[in-house]
């Protein structure tokens, strides 16, 4: 079972050097050297009786608090948690000098260092709650259960050692129990590893669903998704018979921003619009960039009298901002188009936006920094294709 648990850790070890291979801040490679030196620790105890107890017993026992405080570093770089030099070093010294007393009493030795390792595995449950960056899912549960079932076994050990329950023949008695103890050491390094893996998997995942749905510069949703959602809501407000309301927004003189400021500078000027009209919007409403400098506001179950005063607050609180650019005040307005109102059941999503953006262009012909409403829908002349795909918006009206 030794030489078990001891090939295993090498191979997870292994493995997690392949899937982690440039992932350089997400805690693998700290995992992978601790799941080394879990190895070194076993392929030490199984030396006992060929080489002196001061390797086989007391650097194994070093190795085995040294894999935990790897652990605990993968899961503190995991979660950007700063590392603390006393947790990491601590566990370490109090190993080696519990080894060193009782290094000729097995039970002492054995209640003692099981203790020690089980208040690791209490840093290590600690640091999962971390408040600097949350986890969960299922990687993180199925990392917890594995080192709450570490180290309830920990505490039985030392319970048993307490109550004279333990076998005083040392590491490599075998019996039922020492068998089971292995036993249950390989299963939960099995199940903390892939729970770590699935971890990593996790967070990839919502990074990518995060860069799929997400403006990279501005941070609201990126057309794919406000389009997808203006959709999905369009289908919501005709099942349920509620008004929707769309707003199509653009900055004003933008080009000429980009002009005299650079294109930095423009985007410092989209960013900071963002920021404003995301502050004033409701929660349930979503404010998306279309394109360029034109953005998209779904408002559910919203009027057009509720709409107009939001549009008309939207516009003036970004021509009463600021934006701060290399000690420079840039100023800039907005020119917004309306739609709001009950829809029909063949009314589409992209009817809706071809509304708001008639009122938008119209606001621009009329003076810009303005709001515009147009009360009525019509079918665009759309690309057979793109009629039905809410991914995509009809290349006519780009």
């Amino acid at each position: 079972m030794l030489w078990m648990i001891t090939a295993h850790s090498v191979v997870m070890a292994l493995a997690l050097a392949i899937v982690g291979w440039g992932q350089r801040r997400d805690g693998v490679a700290w995992w992978g050297a601790g799941l080394l030196l879990h190895a070194l620790a076993y392929a030490l105890y199984l030396q006992r009786g060929r080489m002196h107890d001061a390797w086989s017993i007391g650097l194994a026992n070093v190795l085995l608090a040294s894999t935990f405080v790897a652990l605990l570093a993968a899961i503190n770089q995991f979660t950007k948690r700063p590392v603390r030099s006393l947790e990491m070093a601590l566990p370490v010294l109090a190993m080696a000098l519990v080894t060193s007393i009782w290094i000729d009493n097995y039970v002492a030795r054995a209640t003692t260092t099981s203790l020690c390792l089980a208040l690791q595995i209490g840093l290590l449950l600690r640091a999962l709650q971390s408040p600097v960056q949350p986890i969960g899912g299922r990687g993180v549960r199925l990392l917890r259960l594995a080192l709450w079932g570490e180290m309830l076994a920990l505490l039985g050990r030392v319970a048993s050692g307490l109550w004279g329950l333990m076998h005083p023949s040392g590491l490599m008695y075998s019996d039922s129990g020492q068998a089971l103890t292995f036993f249950f050491v390989f299963i939960t390094v099995l199940l903390a590893s892939l729970g770590f893996v699935v971890m990593t998997k996790d967070r990839l995942d919502a990074s990518n669903r995060r860069l799929a749905t997400t403006d990279a510069l501005t941070g609201v949703a990126n057309r794919r998704s406000i389009i997808f959602a203006l959709d999905r809501d369009a289908a919501r407000a005709k099942r349920v018979g509620e008004p929707l309301a769309v707003m199509v927004l653009d900055i004003d003189h933008f080009k000429r921003v980009n002009d005299e400021h650079g294109h930095l500078g423009g985007d410092q000027v989209l960013r900071h619009v963002v920021n404003v009209l995301c502050d004033r919007v409701r929660a349930q409403d979503m404010v998306g960039r279309y394109g360029g400098e034109e953005f998209l506001i779904l408002l559910p179950d919203t009027d057009l009298a509720g709409a107009l005063v939001l549009a008309e607050q939207l516009r003036q609180s970004v021509q009463d901002s600021v934006c701060h650019w290399q000690g420079q005040a840039l100023s800039v307005t907005i020119s917004i188009g309306v739609f709001a109102g009950l829809l029909e059941p063949h009314d589409r999503w992209d009817m809706l936006i071809d509304a708001a953006d008639r009122a938008m262009y119209r606001a621009k012909q009329n003076g810009r920094n303005r709001v515009e409403v147009e009360t009525q829908l019509r079918i665009p002349v759309v690309a057979p294709q793109a009629i039905d795909d809410p991914h995509t918006f009809p290349m006519s009206l780009q």
